[in-house]
């Protein structure tokens, strides 16, 4: 059984639309094209389709057959190349919930059309992704669900005597799904190893693939505690693939921004080192069109060849404490931001036609009913005043802190070198206390004058509340960056 190894998703942080799109928004048919794009040309071999929050294209598998016929006969869905699709978690997404249900109901509706083309019984969907996942019930459930409602159907009669479901329209399958569990905050990533314990503990599979959030928990806890989260969580499934016997294949989900992950064309090595014991990285929407095109494929391709190695170990309590004083003063500098934050958010573009689906962003829990945008957006708007979110918090770190995240933290002094060439303290939204911490921080860095230059302007556009070029100006620093947020 071929494991993905680069996951090509919808994520809408890239600046520049790609050459196929008929706006510069994608969506229907342009994310059809879309797919057909990663996997022929990039050669990604898995696209995430996401079923939340937008208009939901159930037919991708048959159109995708229909549209590109040559290419799948060459390369099977299924077998060579994948679609996963990303559902609703309805325990959170109550609006979305019964979008799961006919997303479900979808994949033998997709294994037939599969079926009619290939003539055999390789599905070409089989596995579905849960984000926001907070106990085992909730992958159960949607196990379940498929396994006794959307299959079980199949053998009961209308009435007695009558005929069967499948004798009236056909068998269904697959009969079985796996669930991919997605954790995003910090309780349930401290958690995952024993969540997916417990799913397994009466299931028979030969593998599980889990997903690690690597955003949400940037914007939830700051860029030091996402890296340390991740470190930890990547430990303990090594843990328990060995204790259980089953072979655990994870997924990190790293965007282009450096808070977000720094997963870039050029950065594809460091990212691999960050992270050894990861299988799957996620190629978002930045990293395939803000970029030299040979470059993106020459970056896929060096992820499909890298070889996994072990989980980083790490001291988990020293950690911990890390992540709680960390975390406190990164959220304590959100509250001071929180509003020149939703003002510059409003001007920042979109690039994909959909509404994004809640997120865990938790400040209405912590802090004083704060609400933020999305953590795309939540990037964009504080690169564009100048204020790379990396350097939130880092004035709470002794240099105990500090020499012992360098040993952790692989890629620390690249990444947050990546993030303040954009910093420019001239703007006024960056603190005295972060200022001289990063003064005195051995990390040389080379600004960006052209960007501190637009971040100049946004910044006086801000203070004379002249808005209606923001957005322009938004863009043009985005464009200097090759990444939105």
């Amino acid at each position: 059984m071929k494991i993905p190894r680069c996951m090509s998703t919808q994520h809408p942080d890239n600046v520049n639309s790609p050459f196929f799109a008929k706006t510069l928004n994608l969506g229907g048919e342009d994310e059809i094209q879309e797919a057909y794009y990663t996997f022929s040309y990039l050669d990604c071999d898995e696209q995430m389709w996401d079923c939340e929050g937008k208009e939901v294209d159930n037919f991708v598998v048959k159109k995708l057959l229909t549209k590109y016929e040559l290419f799948f006969r060459e390369k099977r869905l299924g077998r060579d190349v994948f679609i996963t699709l990303r559902v609703p978690n309805p325990t959170v997404e109550k609006a979305e919930a019964k979008i799961l249900l006919e997303t479900l109901e979808s994949i033998p509706r997709s294994f037939d059309a599969a079926n009619l083309f290939y003539k055999d019984d390789i599905p070409p969907i089989f596995e579905v992704i849960l984000p926001m996942t907070a106990s085992y019930k909730c992958i159960d459930r949607i196990y379940r669900y498929y396994c006794d409602f959307v299959i079980g159907k199949r053998n009961k009669p209308f009435r007695n005597g009558d005929i069967t479901i499948a004798e009236w329209i056909g068998d269904f399958k697959p009969e079985k799904i796996n669930v991919i569990p997605l954790f995003e905050d910090i309780e349930h990533m401290l958690d995952a190893d024993n969540i997916t314990r417990k799913y397994l503990q009466d299931k028979n599979v030969e593998y599980q693939r889990v997903f690690l959030a690597r955003s949400d928990p940037a914007m939830n806890y700051g860029l030091i505690s996402a890296v340390l989260l991740n470190k930890i969580a990547l430990k303990r499934f090594q843990r328990l693939s060995e204790d259980i016997g089953v072979k655990i294949y994870p997924i990190v989900g790293v965007g282009s921004a450096p808070f977000r992950g720094n997963l870039k064309p050029k950065t594809v090595e460091r990212i691999a080192e960050e992270y050894p014991s990861a299988y799957t990285f996620t190629i978002q929407s930045a990293f395939k069109y803000d970029n030299p095109p040979d470059e993106v494929r020459e970056g896929i391709k060096k992820l499909q060849k890298r070889k996994t190695g072990l989980p980083q170990e790490v001291d988990e309590k020293r950690c911990m404490e890390i992540i709680r004083k960390y975390t406190r003063e990164y959220q304590n500098k959100l509250t001071i931001l929180a509003p020149v934050i939703n003002k510059i958010a409003r001007y920042v573009p979109g690039r994909r036609k959909r509404k994004l689906h809640i997120g865990l962003f938790g400040y209405s829990r912590n802090i004083g009913g704060i609400i933020l945008p999305r953590a795309i957006t939540f990037t964009s708007a504080l690169y564009s005043i100048g204020l790379p979110p990396e350097i939130l918090g880092l004035n709470a770190l002794s240099e105990d802190d500090i020499r012992f995240i360098k040993e952790v933290y692989v890629n620390f002094e690249e990444d947050l070198r990546d993030a303040i060439k954009y910093l420019n303290p001239d703007t006024g939204f960056l603190s005295k206390d972060i200022e001289v911490k990063i003064r005195d921080f051995p990390v040389d860095f080379q600004s960006d004058e052209e960007h501190k230059e637009i971040t100049n302007r946004i910044a006086y556009l801000l203070r004379e509340n002249k808005l209606e070029d923001l957005g322009e100006y938004v863009l043009r620093a985005a464009s200097l960056r090759k990444f939105l947020g």
